[in-house]
């Protein structure tokens, strides 16, 4: 009898990974007490993991604070697994034309464990920018990249990636499902998604599904910027067609190849 995968998990591993995930939701620093509260686990043991984490890179610790952040292997790893991908390698340069062409920021986003998740950023040469996303989990309900991820799914499949309450963000953030999977299917009908500050109050975005040579979609291509420079007409006319041929581009590259060309 095949036993589960779950029976050969390594506790310290475990631990080890608990301590890392907690700075993946944390902006700033922890330190050893503050983990332990977390964790529940003795100081000891969580001083010698982040020992074990430090001496191979992955934490680093503030001398003058003697807490913790996340060290440069994090990085090394992460980016390792969006060059793993493929997405990222043909992204880049497409991501900087946009950028150029709409001078706003652009980033791609992949479906994660319930999440829309920023993989790739390329940033807009402004004085007033959005912060930067690249590694940051995204609401599926309430975000541009998020909902293009969800309209292509099975309804079925997007009950599953969705919370059993959709959390409120703003008071444009669509919280019945209802509502939710209508603008769902007006995505798939137009082609791309908007988030007018359904996420956060005074960031606007748009963004378009990324297929490969499967028709899967893989990704999501996205613009953003604050709202002031988003206007609706600016939206319709100017930014919306920009990202929409980034995708089909960027898509081609990936191997999709639309219908009328698979008939040619």
């Amino acid at each position: 009898m095949k036993r589960e995968k779950s029976n050969y998990v390594i506790q310290s591993v475990s631990h080890a990974l608990d301590v890392l995930e907690q700075f993946r939701d944390h902006d700033g620093e922890l330190g050893v007490t503050e983990l332990s509260k977390r964790l529940k686990l003795h100081k000891n043991n969580v001083f010698r993991l982040l020992a074990t984490l430090e001496s191979r890179g992955y934490v680093e610790q503030n001398r003058a604070s003697e807490n913790y952040r996340l060290g440069i292997g994090c990085l090394q790893l992460g980016r390792a697994f969006a060059e793993q991908m493929g997405l990222i390698a043909q992204a880049h340069r497409i991501m900087g034309d946009l950028v150029r062409a709409t001078g706003e920021a652009a980033y791609v986003a992949v479906l994660r464990r319930g999440a829309a998740v920023a993989v790739d950023v390329v940033e807009a040469d402004r004085a007033v920018r959005i912060a930067s996303p690249l590694g940051s989990t995204l609401p599926l309900h309430a975000s541009a990249v998020g909902k293009v991820l969800l309209a292509f799914e099975t309804e079925d499949d997007v009950r599953e990636l969705l919370p059993n309450t959709l959390p409120r963000f703003t008071d444009r953030t669509p919280v019945e499902r209802d509502v939710l999977f209508a603008q769902l299917r007006q995505v798939a009908s137009a082609g791309y998604a908007i988030d007018m500050g359904e996420h956060v109050d005074d960031v606007r975005a748009v963004a378009v599904p990324i297929r490969d040579y499967a028709r899967t979609v893989v990704g999501a291509l996205a613009v953003a910027g604050p709202s002031y420079r988003f206007r609706a007409e600016r939206l319709d006319k100017e930014l919306a067609p920009l990202v929409v041929k980034a995708g089909a581009e960027l898509s081609s590259r990936l191997g999709f190849e639309t219908s009328a060309r698979r008939e040619a």
